[in-house]
């Protein structure tokens, strides 16, 4: 019950909330909508009045009455026999200054006008001056040999080809100097402004044409790009102007206003992140129409199609999109809804205000500000991408900075993360390095320090102690001389064993031969660790021992070489010609003994030649054994590389 009782208060506190955002927006629309209107009253160009002809005769279907400009003809089909105004106005050589003109300011559809029975303007000549959307004015200068002293006659024919009334506003006559001005102001603005937003259009829909085809996944610039190329279709393709048949043209041009508005509701749609319904292609329905019934029948038939679905359509779509525009300003109180809603405002009123002038109740004037008004719209679109471009670019550079920031945590996390695996790494070290000494140590001197205290517990003296004694130093100097940085070269190493195994061998006459086959020794190794020397200096000590306690030999001869590519043998080490690797061979000239035996023997000897291999295979060294009755060789083959740890030796 509580959770019901929640939501149902949360409803009316969202429609406040929403009545409070609403409210102030429609209140501004409402005053853009007055501001509008009275822009189209202050903005009308101000025509010369004391040049102005307003009373004219008009023959019309065969009868002949006096009607005052501006004046709707009752035909809406009048080529045949078009209405006929006949007017006069009064020329002064004296009084007048040089170049006398004819100003129309608007028309509708098209006018033929000449001064005392000659023809001196005719806007068939120019196809976009025939337009009902567009309010071009013409202008045409009256040759000086047609002009009388005092009374001249002028005819203005009125050429109506429908949907419309034909409609002929106030006609100026007089000097040109003053009825130019009047003519370039409303020039510039029912002729030049359209032509220059027509090519910003042009512009944008290139525009956004790219940006569509780079980013496929946002139909929004692509259905906008089909709105402003359908524009720039009807702002630039030529009318047709009749008797001329042209109907195909002629359904472009009447199918492209109610397509682009329907597109227009589209972009508004997608623009603002909403799904487009799929009853709502029905908007594009009357465009369509009118297209179709364009290429099959000729006309008047698309042009009154086009009044009866095309223009209403046209305000439907502004009306939706004016709903779109005010349930986004709603929602998502952002500047972009917001411009877009006042430009269909604006729009909008431009609509209904030429409705009024279709329908003749502003009987006045036939001004149709439609298209120009469009330009609000195009401006506030452009607006509306820039902003959610600059958006964009702006979380863009967010996301940059956030990314940076987060980059730098990472990078002070993995320098700290760094820095206890690099002390973990030095700690692991060290207890490796301290495990190995205690292993050595207790391997190694730990037994002969046992050997001399039970010998001394067993009261025997002299030699055998005193000798003991000499072995654990041996030992001991051992494992300190293989704590020295070497440097990867095993040549120092060998060095300080030849001088101890030389002390060794020399109480017992045995000669010490020392022979390098290759002048750069051994190769180097920079992986090389005090570790793997203590192994190899403990199985050349052990060979040497061997060799004095069994051997009963004269000489040893230690031989040091360096093999390269086409000299491997295949064996451990992982070589086979890919590299230099060192070997090391001890050989005597003793008795040797027997190596079948050895595996099985339980000796000092057999337990002996067991830890050489073992040592050998930490190191990743290969060993090699041979004896017989001339002697006993000891050969040991290191590898390329040495392991980094003596894991080996499993």
């Amino acid at each position: 019950m509580s959770e019901i009782a929640a939501k149902a208060a949360v409803k009316p506190a969202r429609r406040r909330l929403l009545a409070s955002r609403l409210v102030p927006y429609l209140l501004i629309q409402a005053l853009i909508v007055v501001a509008t209107i009275l822009g189209l009253r202050l903005l009308q160009p101000s025509d010369p009045d004391a040049f102005a002809l307003g009373e004219f005769s008009l023959r019309e279907d065969g009868v002949a009455r006096p009607v005052m400009l501006p004046h709707f003809t009752s035909s809406r089909y009048s080529l045949a026999d078009p209405p006929l105004y006949t007017g006069a106005f009064t020329f002064r050589r004296g009084d007048a200054a040089p170049g006398w003109s004819v100003f129309l300011p608007r028309f509708s559809n098209a006018v033929e006008v000449a001064v005392n029975g000659v023809v001196v303007l005719d806007s068939r000549r120019d196809a976009n001056a025939n337009r009902p959307d567009r309010n071009t004015p013409q202008i045409a200068a009256i040759p000086s040999s047609l002009l009388r002293e005092g009374a001249n006659e002028i005819t203005v024919r009125l050429l109506v080809w429908g949907p419309l009334k034909g409609f002929l506003d106030t006609v100026y006559v007089g000097p040109d100097a003053a009825l130019r001005p009047a003519y370039e102001t409303r020039t510039l603005l029912f002729v030049t402004l359209p032509v220059v937003f027509s090519a910003w259009q042009s512009i944008l829909a290139v525009i956004l044409a790219i940006m569509w085809l780079m980013r496929r996944r946002e139909p929004v610039y692509g259905v906008l790009a089909a709105a402003m190329v359908l524009g720039v279709i009807q702002a630039f393709s030529p009318p047709p102007v009749p008797p001329a048949t042209v109907s195909r043209l002629a359904a472009v041009l009447l199918a492209s206003a109610p397509m682009e508005s329907a597109l227009i509701v589209v972009f508004g749609v997608l623009f603002f992140g909403w799904r487009w319904p799929r009853y709502g292609t029905l908007l594009f329905a009357p465009g369509i129409v009118v297209f179709v019934v364009g290429l099959i029948a000729g006309p008047p038939l698309p042009r009154i199609l086009f009044l009866v679905l095309g223009i209403p359509t046209v305000g439907v779509c502004l009306f939706l999109m004016a709903c779109v525009t005010a349930a986004a300003v709603v929602r998502r109180q952002d500047a972009a809804s917001f411009t877009l809603g006042c430009a269909v405002s604006i729009v909008l009123t431009c609509w209904v205000h030429d409705m009024l002038s279709v329908f003749e109740i502003m009987s006045n004037e036939r001004i149709f500000v439609s298209r120009l008004s469009y330009s609000a719209m195009l401006v506030a679109i452009g607006a509306g991408l820039t902003w959610r471009f600059a958006r964009a670019l702006n979380q863009v550079d967010s996301f940059a900075g956030q990314l940076v920031t987060r980059v730098r945590e990472v990078e002070e996390r993995l320098k700290a993360s760094f820095v206890r695996e690099e002390a973990r790494a030095r700690a692991a070290a060290l207890a490796d390095e301290r495990t190995r000494l205690m292993r050595d140590l207790h391997d190694g001197l730990g037994g002969q320090l046992v050997s001399i205290v039970a010998l001394s517990e067993r009261g025997h003296e002299g030699p055998t102690i005193t000798d003991a004694a000499r072995a654990a130093l041996k030992d001991l100097r051992l494992v300190i001389d293989s704590m020295d940085d070497i440097g990867g070269d095993l040549m120092l190493a060998l060095g300080s064993w030849r001088e101890r195994a030389t002390a060794q061998l020399r109480p017992h006459d045995i000669a010490l031969d020392w022979h390098v086959a290759t002048p750069q020794g051994l190769p180097l190794h920079p992986e090389l660790r005090p570790w793997h020397v203590i192994q190899i200096v403990r199985i050349l000590d052990e060979a040497v021992t061997n060799a004095v306690k069994h051997a009963q030999a004269r000489h040893i001869t230690v031989t040091i070489e360096t093999r390269g590519d086409g000299h491997g043998d295949g064996q451990a080490g992982g070589h086979g010609g890919r590299g230099p690797y060192g070997v090391i061979s001890v050989a005597d000239d003793g008795k040797g003994f027997a190596l079948a035996g050895e595996v099985a023997s339980a000796g000092q000897t057999a337990r002996g030649l067991r830890n050489m291999r073992s040592r050998a295979a930490r190191c990743g060294a290969a060993f090699d054994l041979h004896s017989d009755s001339s002697g006993t060789r000891v050969r040991l083959q290191l590898p390329q590389i040495f392991p980094d740890s003596d894991a080996a030796a499993s």
